[in-house]
């Protein structure tokens, strides 16, 4: 998999970091780092590892993953959490699936075969929810909007010209790349439990913010 590319935000991940880092040692793939400057613990934790650490400018989830995308240099990219919530044993479909005939694979919970051990009620009623909305505002294919263990072509990701600098970035991305008519797929994947139990989404703050990013995605359509 050398013509892949992990992007991984990582803000306060000095306990979780190296623990992903170290399961990923054994795919041959590129690893960029996005850090804010102010957090050197993290990138203390990780300085032994060998991946490219890029100094976050902006502020937010969104913005750490513009950024890291456009340092991309390989034919594929793939979102990856530093949280270890992800899991690596899908990086090899992900990728036989681009080299076919599509541009981008949204990994989804809600497949059948796929899963969480993270979900709340809250957050499962409300991807859910603005899945369904989605599908009917966009005609969107894919089954867990919110998801953003999302695999792509470099050139692609870069066309959608992604603009949001926080949680909303989830869900520009999948509305982006099918009002660009990119062909997508979901994959069914596993959310593991996070390594430090903790989420850094505040569940109805950014699910409002979410809401209004559809809305004004629809409307300038």
């Amino acid at each position: 998999m050398k013509n892949l590319t992990l992007v991984i935000p990582a803000k306060y991940e000095k306990d979780s970091l190296p623990i992903v880092l170290k399961e990923i040692e054994k795919y041959e793939l590129n690893k960029i780092v996005v850090i804010p400057p102010y957090d050197i613990e993290t990138k203390e934790a990780i300085k032994n590892f060998d991946c490219e650490i890029v100094n976050q400018q902006g502020e937010g989830f969104g913005s750490a993953l513009i950024e890291g995308i456009n340092k991309v240099q390989t034919k594929y990219l793939c979102i990856f959490n530093a949280d270890g919530s992800f899991d690596p044993k899908y990086l090899k479909n992900m990728v036989d699936l681009l080299d076919t005939k599509y541009d981008f694979v949204f990994n989804s919970r809600y497949a059948v075969g796929g899963g969480s051990d993270d979900d709340t009620f809250i957050t499962f009623i409300g991807n859910k929810f603005f899945t369904a909305l989605c599908k009917i505002l966009f005609s969107l294919n894919i089954s867990d909007v919110l998801f953003t263990y999302v695999m792509g072509k470099s050139d692609a990701f870069k066309k959608l010209v992604l603009q949001n600098k926080d949680f909303t970035f989830c869900i520009e991305l999948p509305v982006k790349a099918k009002i660009c008519e990119f062909n997508s797929i979901s994959f069914p994947s596993h959310e593991r439990s996070r390594i430090s139990g903790k989420k850094k989404v505040n569940e109805f703050k950014d699910g409002f913010l979410i809401l209004i990013s559809i809305i004004k995605m629809f409307i300038n359509k």
